[in-house]
């Protein structure tokens, strides 16, 4: 397929919404082809945090705010093509990540400024660019403070991309929190670069998380390899990201009400 060929807005007619969502419902060259013409924040919500969407208010108003949500929870998309009888497609952000990657807007240095969860994920994520042809330079490069889970800001890393004024962003922190910092980012930097939270996508290519081939990708089999490396990191996860399937059947495209937590007022 030639991506350059392809125009998104074609294919919005495909899009569902989900939870009170709306998912990108068109090919992943579509999808990075609207990032890198347009702009604004792409979201790739795993089930784990879907189902704090009753719960978490900024969290929700992230991904209600994104300009763009790809289908990278493999659970999600088997729950709908399930319930609705349809034939949703699944992005993940791993597919999403190697795309990107591949086009040529983004592969001289400086074109793309790196958000890293910690100095060692930034220490493997970078050392997997740079075997890749990807030269970063040291100030595109950010490590993330622990974030609290209050209104997020950071004034440190805005100022640093007013400084640079990237076109691209990509922010490889953990879901829920790197959501909330791309909301912020878009609506508080004067320029609209391209905000992608991947999360964990490039770990599984640089050796930070566990490795994820293609075909374990295609074959929705992500959270079982993650699981089988880390057990006690990711198995209480993933257990606890059952309860989506009773959030799909009840609310199906609409939003969950926001309910209060149990001692909160």
């Amino acid at each position: 397929m030639d991506s350059s060929k392809y125009h998104y807005d074609e294919e919005r007619h495909h899009d569902r919404t989900i939870l009170g969502i709306r998912f990108y419902g068109g090919p992943v060259e579509g999808a990075v082809n609207e990032m890198l013409q347009h702009g604004g924040l792409l979201v790739v919500p795993a089930a784990p945090a879907l189902v704090t969407l009753p719960t978490d208010q900024e969290y929700r108003r992230a991904l209600l705010g994104a300009d763009l949500a790809i289908t990278d929870s493999a659970y999600m998309v088997m729950l709908w093509n399930l319930i609705q009888t349809d034939d949703l497609p699944r992005i993940s952000g791993l597919a999403y990540l190697r795309e990107l990657l591949g086009r040529e807007e983004v592969q001289k240095p400086g074109d793309i400024f790196w958000v890293m969860a910690s100095p060692a994920s930034a220490q493997k994520n970078l050392a997997w660019l740079r075997e890749n042809g990807f030269e970063v330079p040291f100030s595109y490069v950010y490590i993330a403070p622990m974030y609290g889970q209050s209104e997020l800001k950071d004034e440190a890393l805005l100022q640093k991309l007013e400084e640079l004024k990237p076109k691209h962003i990509v922010v490889t922190v953990g879901g829920g929190t790197q959501e909330r910092l791309g909301l912020y980012l878009r609506d508080h930097l004067s320029y609209r670069p391209g905000i992608h939270c991947i999360g964990a996508a490039i770990a599984f290519l640089s050796g930070d998380q566990a490795a994820i081939p293609t075909w374990a990708d295609k074959l929705y089999l992500g959270w079982l390899l993650r699981i089988l490396d880390e057990p006690k990191r990711y198995g209480p996860r993933y257990l606890a990201a059952l309860s989506l399937a009773r959030l799909m059947v009840q609310y199906k495209s609409e939003l969950p009400p926001l309910q209060s937590l149990p001692g909160v007022i």
